[in-house]
Formats: structure tokens, C-alpha cells, sequence
């Protein structure tokens, strides 16, 4: 199952690197779409799994807590360790390049073992989480070609840090094969995630979705992103 899942996560990222370098003007739609999906799993599975593996040694606040502290991790690492693709606005001079590539290689890596920690609670809810990391694995594929290229980088370059970028997640998945943990703190791990991609899907995804296009089509996508995974999460609770 391990290896079904990183093979497919390779494939999501690369094919929105190459979607990049072919459809830049549907992207929007696509991003869109991801933060819809990666907050609607933050809602309605990672959170209430979080809660209800944790509650046999950790109250409430303990959890919600962790929903915060992962939130703030990856907003220090978004302002200071450059963890995404921004627009040619941006007026941070380290957010573009090979440093932002690397980055979010490292972002994919943990969105791996995320997936992976989650099939240790249970295939229904690793197959939920692996469903929302893919999405927004494509939107990594997306941001990774595009740094290299706004950094002036060749299309040779922006191939080789999207394979790194692609293969990233798999080996998360796979570390997780190597982790052991009580469902107590594996509950307050899946906490950290929920924080993870609360941050993800509405402070990066969203805005990268709305900037500079129609409202209307970014809001829908976003909204069907979350129906559709809610959908998903109901069929698997059932």
C-alpha cells in the first residue's frame, strides 16, 4: 500500500509540474480546487480523528492547541524558510529560486508522512489524506516549475527540482513505515497536520488561486475542493 501510494504521489507532482510548463493560464483553477480539498480535509478528518485518538490521555485544549502550533510552524517556515510559490509581486527577495524549490521539497516530505501517519490510524482515513495531499501535490508540482522559471531558471533546471519535489512525499510515506507511536500521540501528531493544512489551504493556496483572476471561478473551485472531500470523508464513514 506504501509503495502504491508514493508512486502515486510522484506521479500527481510531476504531472502538475509538467501542467505548468504546458497550461499556465488554467492554474488557477487547479489551486483553487486544492485549497478547497486540503481544508475540507483539515475539517472534516483530520481534526475529529485528532480529537477522538487523543481523548483517552489528552483534554480537548491539549489538541486544539496542537491545530495552532502546526498552524504557526508552517507560517515561520513560509515567511522565513520561503515554502511556496508566490506572485511576481511579492516583495520578500528570498521567495523565488532553488531556495523555494528545496523548500518545498521539504513541505512535500512532511505532506508524505502525513499520509503515512494517517494509514496508521486506518486505510479509510490514510485513502482521505492521501486524497488531499495529491491534490495539492500537483499544486507543488505547479509551484515548484514556476520559482525556477521566475527566477529566470531554464526549463532543464525546472525538471530537476521537480523530480526532487516529486519524490519527496514518497519518502515521507515510506518513513512512517518506520515509526511506531501510541494513538494517543498519534492523535496529537494528526493535530499538527490539521494546523499544517489549515495554513496551506488558506493562507497560501487561496490566495496563489484569487490573484489575478475571476473570483466567481476561484471561489467556486475552492468550495467544490471542499464538498467533494467531505463527500469523500462521508462514503468512507459509512
Amino acid at each position: 500500500m506504501a509503495l502504491i501510494i508514493s508512486l502515486i504521489t510522484i506521479i500527481s507532482t510531476f504531472l502538475g509540474g509538467l501542467f505548468a510548463l504546458k497550461f499556465k493560464d488554467k492554474l488557477h483553477l487547479i489551486l483553487g480546487f486544492s485549497a478547497g480539498a486540503v481544508v475540507g480535509v483539515a475539517f472534516f478528518d483530520l481534526a475529529p480523528e485528532a480529537i477522538t485518538l487523543a481523548k483517552s490521555a489528552y483534554d480537548i485544549r491539549t489538541v486544539t492547541l496542537l491545530f495552532a502550533v502546526g498552524f504557526i510552524i508552517y507560517m515561520l517556515f513560509d515567511r522565513f524558510f520561503v515554502i511556496h510559490g508566490h506572485d511576481d509581486h511579492c516583495e520578500n527577495p528570498k521567495h523565488n529560486g532553488k531556495l523555494g524549490a528545496l523548500t518545498l521539497c521539504i513541505h512535500s516530505f512532511l505532506d508524505g508522512l502525513g499520509i503515512g501517519l494517517a494509514f496508521k490510524v486506518s486505510p479509510a482515513v490514510g485513502w482521505i489524506v492521501a486524497a488531499a495531499v495529491l491534490a495539492h501535490d500537483f499544486s507543488d508540482g505547479i509551484n515548484t516549475v514556476n520559482m525556477i522559471l521566475k527566477s529566470h531558471g531554464n526549463k532543464k533546471t525546472a525538471i530537476t527540482w521537480l523530480v526532487f519535489d516529486a519524490l519527496a512525499p514518497a519518502i515521507g510515506v515510506m518513513t512512517a513505515l518506520f515509526i511506531n507511536i501510541s494513538e494517543p500521540v498519534l492523535g496529537l501528531c494528526l493535530a499538527i497536520f490539521a494546523g499544517l493544512f489549515f495554513y496551506i489551504g488558506a493562507s497560501d493556496l487561496i490566495p496563489e488561486s484569487h490573484h489575478q483572476h475571476p473570483t466567481f471561478y476561484t471561489t467556486s473551485m475552492t468550495i467544490l475542493g471542499m464538498a467533494v472531500l467531505d463527500l469523500i470523508i462521508r462514503m468512507a464513514g459509512q
